[in-house]
C-alpha cells in the first residue's frame, strides 16, 4: 500500500491526458453540503467529512490504482435546513441535473464507473434518481456510498457510543463532531458542545415505530428534530473517536473503490 497513491484530480489533467485514462478507471466525486450544524460545527461540516473520508480511502489503495478524482459537489440538496442562516441549497431538480451533467462528462471521457461518496442525508434521493438515469443513458455503473449506512467500527457501541446516539444523533451529534475534531479541529467550537434532546429518541421511548428515520419515517425539517436544528450528544465526539471512525470508513470506501473497478458494467438495451 502507498501512503498517497498518485490518483490524479480531474481538474489537473489536460483534455489530452484525460483521453488516455484506462477505460476501466473509476471516477469518484464527493457529494457534500453547505448547511447549518448548530453552534459548534461549521457550515462546511458535510463537505469536510466527505473529502476527509476520500483522502483516507486513498491511503488504502494499491499503487497506480486507476482512479480520477472529480471536483466535489460542495452544495447539495438541503431544503430541510433552510430555516437557519448560512445554509446553501440546490433545488432537487437542479441537484439531479448537476449530478447528471457530471455523469455525462465522465461518459464523454470514455469511463463507465462513477462512485459518489455522499456525506449528507438530503442528497440520497437526488443521488438515487440521477444514478438510475445515468445507468439508462450511458450504461454507466454509478455506485452510491453513504457512510452513514455503513456498519460502525467494532468498538461501537461497546467502547464508543451508546446505541441511542448511533440511532438518534442524526445531525451535529457525536459522529460528525468526532470526525470534525479529527479532520478540522480548528473549526469546532468546543465551548458550544451540547446534547439537545431528540424528538426521535422521545418517540422511540414511547415504543413508536414511527420516527424521523425509523421503520416508518416522516419527512422532517431540522427544526422538527429540535428547535436548534441539531440532535445528538456532541460532547461524546472526541478527536480520538473521530480518528477511529475516519480510518474505519476510509478502509471500507477503499474496498468499494476496488470492487467498483473490477465490476462488470454489463450492457443495457438500446432505446
Amino acid at each position: 500500500m502507498s501512503d498517497h497513491p498518485p490518483c490524479p484530480r480531474w481538474l489537473d489533467l489536460t483534455s489530452h491526458e484525460l483521453s488516455f485514462l484506462q477505460r476501466s478507471a473509476v471516477a469518484v466525486m464527493v457529494m457534500g453540503a453547505i448547511e447549518q450544524h448548530g453552534a459548534h460545527l461549521p457550515l462546511s461540516t458535510d463537505l469536510d467529512i466527505g473529502e476527509g473520508l476520500l483522502e483516507e480511502a486513498l491511503t488504502h489503495l494499491p499503487e497506480r490504482f486507476p482512479l480520477v478524482i472529480l471536483p466535489p459537489m460542495a452544495v447539495g440538496a438541503s431544503d430541510e435546513h433552510l430555516s437557519f442562516p448560512g445554509t446553501l441549497s440546490l433545488p432537487p431538480e437542479l441537484a439531479i441535473a448537476t449530478l447528471e451533467a457530471h455523469g455525462d462528462a465522465v461518459a464523454r471521457a470514455g469511463l463507465k464507473r462513477l462512485v459518489l461518496i455522499n456525506s449528507h442525508g438530503g442528497n440520497k434521493a437526488v443521488m438515487d434518481l440521477a444514478a438510475l438515469r445515468l445507468r439508462r443513458r450511458h450504461g454507466m455503473m454509478v455506485v452510491k456510498v453513504n457512510y452513514t449506512r455503513m456498519p460502525p467500527p467494532g468498538m461501537l457501541p461497546a467502547g464508543g457510543l451508546p446505541a441511542e446516539e448511533l440511532r438518534h444523533g442524526l445531525h451535529g451529534g457525536a459522529l460528525e463532531t468526532a470526525m470534525m475534531r479529527h479532520l478540522a479541529p480548528d473549526k469546532v467550537r468546543l465551548d458550544h458542545l451540547d446534547h439537545p434532546p431528540s424528538r426521535g429518541e422521545a418517540m422511540a421511548e414511547k415504543g413508536w415505530l414511527l420516527g424521523p428515520e425509523g421503520e416508518a419515517a416522516f419527512a422532517w425539517l431540522a427544526e422538527d428534530l429540535h428547535p436548534a436544528g441539531v440532535v445528538g450528544n456532541a460532547r461524546l465526539g472526541t478527536a480520538e473517536l473521530g480518528a477511529r471512525l475516519v480510518a474505519h470508513y476510509g478502509k471500507r470506501i477503499a474496498r468499494i473503490l476496488r470492487e467498483t473497478q473490477s465490476l462488470d458494467t454489463g450492457h443495457t438495451r438500446e432505446r
